[in-house]
């Protein structure tokens, strides 16, 4: 699959690092360095802008490594890029570490992962048909 992509950053446009990566780096296109504070939450620019396909989304997830060793997140937990969206890809970062966090001009933030999805047809019914699980809800199975 192609997407088409407009890039504005100073960086160059994104790829896979690895023949097995699952998604793209996107770098902060900041001017000055951003410090972070414990549970602050920045939108930070990427410069990208994308033409995904109708039937796709982009999915912004948070880079492993910045979360373990330094407890910054994606405040939304996974941002979706909608097909129909041209406006410039942010990334919306959450400190929860204990410590300040600088965000540096051209640091890897965040990643995309492309995603095809299904529309559906939400039909409303008076009853759900049974499953041996029902209404067990979180933790119910133990764990």
């Amino acid at each position: 699959m192609k997407i088409r992509i407009v890039n504005k950053s100073d960086f160059p446009t994104p790829n896979y690092e690895t023949s097995g990566s699952a998604g793209i780096d996107l770098y902060a296109n900041i001017e000055a360095s951003i410090t972070l504070k414990p549970f602050d939450r920045v939108l930070v620019p990427t410069g990208l802008y994308l033409s995904i396909p109708e039937g796709y989304e982009g999915q912004v997830r948070a880079r492993s490594g910045l979360a373990l060793k330094h407890g910054i997140c994606l405040a939304n937990g996974i941002g979706t890029i909608d097909s129909d969206y041209r406006g410039e890809i942010g990334v919306i970062l959450v400190n929860l570490g204990k410590e300040d966090y600088v965000i540096n001009r051209g640091d890897r933030i965040a990643q995309m992962v492309f995603l095809k999805y299904e529309k559906v047809e939400l039909m409303e019914v008076d009853t759900l048909d049974d499953t041996k699980r029902g209404t067990g809800g979180f933790g119910h199975t133990g764990y």
